[in-house]
């Protein structure tokens, strides 16, 4: 991976993170009810499911990309495609980020908030369509190597796991409400999923 495609991939990954959705709402409410450490509990959960979604799409797009070979670059068009028509979808999104209520600590176990953030994220199924459309834009399969795979794991638990981290902490101390900002990251993540999408049109 180049430095360029390094850079791009956490900006993307970040923006993607800081998204309100259900796992920030999760990360939210964790850290609302029961302190920090349930949010880092609940976000380190996230990070351990999005890796293994990420490992699993990586591998089996490598397998494809061996088996396919020209038909290869088929299926990056269609990725192409959703990725744009995914970005498209953000920026016409309103803001649906739930308002929590309450601010008393609640007493939960470290395990069950862990838990909380890793099935939620694995319930999600169609995140390893979403990554196996994502990672072409930034990797060569067919010559992917075990430093890819490190670099690209050292970039999901630094930009996943540090947007929710955010999130916990300022639930944590001042439990404000996020939906006033999820239109503006809205935007953000539908332009940057669009330019992914252009990308790797032209890459492919």
């Amino acid at each position: 991976m180049t430095f360029i495609s390094i850079a791009t991939l956490f900006a993307t990954m970040l923006v993607l993170a800081a998204i309100p959705s259900t796992s920030v709402f999760a990360v939210v409410s964790r850290s609302m009810a029961s302190g920090f450490i349930h949010g880092f509990a609940t976000a380190t959960g996230i990070v351990v499911g999005d890796l293994t979604f990420i490992l699993v799409a990586i591998y089996g797009l490598s397998v494809i990309a061996d088996t396919m070979g020209s038909l290869f670059v088929l299926v990056k068009y269609l990725a192409s495609v959703y990725l744009i028509w995914f970005g498209v979808g953000l920026l016409k999104s309103k803001s649906e980020f739930a308002e929590v209520e309450g601010n008393q600590k609640k007493k939960i176990s470290l395990l069950s908030s862990f838990l909380c953030g890793l099935f939620i994220t694995l319930g999600d199924q169609k995140v390893i369509l979403f990554y196996m459309g994502f990672f072409p834009a930034f990797l060569d399969l067919s010559n992917i190597s075990i430093s890819d795979i490190t670099i690209i794991i050292v970039i999901t638990i630094i930009a996943v796991g540090g947007a929710k981290l955010v999130y916990a902490y300022v639930a944590d101390r001042t439990q404000l409400l996020f939906k006033n900002f999820s239109a503006t990251l809205n935007i953000f993540a539908g332009t940057a999923m669009i330019g992914t999408g252009i990308l790797l049109a032209v890459k492919a």
